[in-house]
C-alpha cells in the first residue's frame, strides 16, 4: 500500500515537473481554491443548527441570561433587537430546564397570580381587591401575547364593588392595548379572539364592555351594541366583494360586446345582515286514516193522541194547537281523527341583498349602432334587478375622455422599448465580450501553429523516443571509446584511430534538430518528460 502511495507520489511530482508555467499557474491555483472552499465549508458544517430558546424577553431577562449563557461555554446569538436568544438546537430543552431552575426568565413584567402569594393576613379588602385585579390583568396580558402576531399585551381592568345594599351592580368594563409585530395585523378573527377571551375571564363583562386598541392608536374594536355583532370591517369587507363581483361579471360582458375599455360599470349593493328566525306550526290530516274514535248519538220523537188546545189570545180566544202525528229526529256523530303536526323553523342567512342599484356608462363611439335598451335590459337580467325590491338602473351614452388611458399606453410603450433596447444593448455587450475572446483564442490559435506548425503525431512521438535511445547508446559508446583512447594514449603513439561513430552523432542531432525547428513546443514537452525521469 506504501509503495503504491509513492509511486502514484511519483507520478503526480513527474506530470506536474512536465507542466508548462501557465499550466502550473492553473493547478496551484485551482488547489488553493479547492483548499480555501473546503476549510470554509468545513466552518459551515462544523457550526449548529440553531433553535430559539426564549423570545419576547425584558432587557433584564435576557441580560441575565446571556451571563449564565456565557459562564457555561454556550454559543448563542441575539435577534430582534435582543429580545430573542437563539441556542444550538440540541441543547434547548436541557438549557430551558437550566434557566427555569434558576428563576429565568423572571416574571417581573407580568406578575399574574404570583401577586397573591404577597399578600398577608393584615392586607386590608381594597388591597385584596386591588391585588385581585391586578393578577387578572397580568395573567390575561401573558394569555393574549400568546397569540400569533402579538408582541406585547397590556390589560386594564374596572371591576365595581359588589354592595349587599343595593341591587343595581355597575358592570365591569376592560381596555386591551396590543403592541404587534411590525410586519404583522391582528385579523378579525383574532381580535373577536382577544375580546371574547377577556370578556370570558371576568364575572359579568360582555363582549361588548372590551375596548380593544393597537400600539399605533388605532381602535380594533370599540366597546358597545356594535362591538362584535358584525365587525363593520368584515362586513364592509363583504359588501365591497359583492359589488367586485357583480361589477365586473357585468363588465366582463359589456367587453365582449362593445369591446375593451368602452363601458363602465359600478354596482352599489345593500345588504342584510339581520339574521331572523321563523316558526310556524300546521296540523294535517290524511283522508284514508282511520279515526281513532267515533260516537253517534240519535234522537227521535214521534207525535200522537189528542193535541191540547192552545194558549188564549187577545179577547180570550183560544189560538189554534199543533197538530198530532208530527216526528222528530235528531243524529248527532263525533269522530276524533288522527291529526299529525308539523313544526317548521326557518332561520335566513345574513347577506341578503336588499337594494341594489346599478349604474353603466357607455362611450359614445362605441354605442353607434347599439340599441340602449336592450343593453339596459340585458344588464337588468345579469344583476337580478327587481323593481320590487325598490332596485334602480340607469345606461347612458357619453362620450369618454381617453387622454389619460392612451398617454398610460404611450409611457407603456415607451418603457417596453427602452427595456428592450438595454436588453438589446446587454446582449450586444454580450455578445462583443465573446466575439472578442473568440478572436484571441483564434489569434493564440494562429500564434500556436505559427510556432510549432504542426503537432506531434505518435509516429513521430515514438521515433523521437528511439532517437533519445540511440543518442543515449551513442553517448555511452562515445565515453567508452574516450576511456579507451586514454588507455591507448599511455601507450607507444600510433595513428589516432576514427571515430567509427562519429558521423551517427552528427546525423541524430540533425534529425532532432528538425524536429526541434518544426514542433518546438511539443519536443520541449517531451525533452522536460525525460528529464523528470531521469531525476526519478
Amino acid at each position: 500500500m506504501q509503495e503504491r502511495a509513492l509511486a502514484a507520489l511519483r507520478q503526480g511530482r513527474s506530470a506536474f515537473a512536465s507542466f508548462s508555467s501557465g499550466q502550473k499557474a492553473v493547478t496551484i491555483s485551482l488547489v488553493l481554491v479547492l483548499a480555501v472552499g473546503g476549510f470554509f465549508f468545513a466552518q459551515w458544517a462544523s457550526q449548529p443548527t440553531y433553535g430559539t430558546l426564549y423570545s419576547n424577553l425584558s432587557g433584564s431577562d435576557g441580560n441575565a441570561i446571556v451571563e449564565k449563557l456565557t459562564a457555561e461555554g454556550v454559543p448563542y446569538q441575539l435577534t430582534d433587537g435582543g429580545s430573542t436568544i437563539l441556542v444550538p438546537q440540541a441543547q434547548v430543552y436541557d438549557l430551558r430546564l437550566k434557566m427555569s431552575g434558576e428563576g429565568l426568565p423572571s416574571q417581573e413584567d407580568g406578575g399574574g397570580y404570583a401577586l397573591l402569594d404577597k399578600q398577608g393576613v393584615t392586607t386590608s379588602d381594597f388591597m385584596q381587591h386591588v391585588g385581585y385585579q391586578r393578577a387578572l390583568e397580568g395573567e390575561l396580558a401573558k394569555t393574549i401575547k400568546a397569540i400569533d402576531g402579538v408582541n406585547s399585551a397590556s390589560v386594564h381592568l374596572a371591576i365595581p364593588q359588589k354592595d349587599v345594599f343595593s341591587d343595581d351592580a355597575a358592570k365591569p368594563t376592560a381596555s386591551v392595548l396590543v403592541s404587534t409585530v411590525p410586519t404583522k395585523e391582528l385579523t378579525t378573527a383574532q381580535v373577536k379572539a382577544v375580546v371574547n377571551l377577556v370578556a370570558s375571564s371576568i364575572e359579568g363583562m360582555e363582549p361588548t364592555d372590551v375596548t380593544l386598541a393597537d400600539s399605533t392608536g388605532r381602535v380594533l374594536s370599540a366597546g358597545g351594541e356594535q362591538a362584535l355583532t358584525g365587525a363593520g370591517d368584515e362586513r364592509e369587507q363583504q359588501t365591497q366583494a359583492f359589488e367586485q363581483r357583480m361589477g365586473s361579471s357585468i363588465q366582463q360582458m359589456l367587453t365582449q360586446v362593445l369591446g375593451p375599455n368602452k363601458a363602465v360599470v359600478k354596482v352599489t349593493a345593500d345588504l342584510d345582515y339581520d339574521q331572523t328566525e321563523t316558526k310556524s306550526q300546521r296540523y294535517v290530516s290524511d283522508p284514508n286514516t282511520p279515526p281513532l274514535s267515533s260516537t253517534t248519538k240519535e234522537e227521535s220523537y214521534d207525535g200522537g193522541g189528542t193535541p191540547t188546545g192552545g194558549v188564549l189570545g187577545p179577547d180570550n180566544i183560544q189560538v189554534p194547537s199543533t197538530q198530532a202525528g208530527n216526528n222528530y229526529r235528531s243524529v248527532t256523530e263525533t269522530r276524533d281523527n288522527a291529526v299529525g303536526l308539523v313544526s317548521e323553523t326557518r332561520k335566513t342567512a345574513p347577506g341578503a341583498v336588499r337594494k341594489l342599484d346599478v349604474a353603466v356608462m357607455v362611450d359614445g363611439q362605441a354605442s353607434a349602432g347599439v340599441d340602449m335598451a336592450e343593453i339596459q335590459r340585458i344588464v337588468t337580467s345579469a344583476a337580478g334587478v327587481s323593481t320590487q325590491r325598490g332596485d334602480t338602473i340607469a345606461v347612458a351614452a357619453m362620450p369618454f375622455d381617453n387622454s389619460t388611458a392612451e398617454k398610460a399606453a404611450a409611457d407603456l410603450a415607451a418603457a417596453q422599448k427602452a427595456e428592450q433596447d438595454a436588453q438589446t444593448m446587454e446582449y450586444a455587450k454580450i455578445g462583443a465580450a465573446a466575439l472578442g475572446i473568440a478572436l484571441l483564442f483564434v489569434i493564440g490559435m494562429l500564434r500556436g501553429r505559427r510556432k510549432r506548425r504542426s503537432a506531434l503525431s505518435k509516429k513521430e512521438q515514438a521515433r523521437l523516443e528511439e532517437l533519445q535511445i540511440e543518442l543515449e547508446r551513442v553517448r555511452a559508446q562515445a565515453a567508452l571509446e574516450a576511456s579507451e583512447r586514454e588507455a591507448l594514449m599511455a601507450a607507444p603513439a600510433d595513428p589516432a584511430p576514427a571515430e567509427p561513430d562519429a558521423g551517427k552523432r552528427e546525423e541524430l542531432r540533425d534529425e532532432i534538430s528538425g524536429m526541434v525547428s518544426r514542433q518546438p513546443e511539443e519536443v520541449a514537452h517531451v525533452l522536460r518528460s525525460w528529464l523528470a525521469d531521469r531525476r526519478n
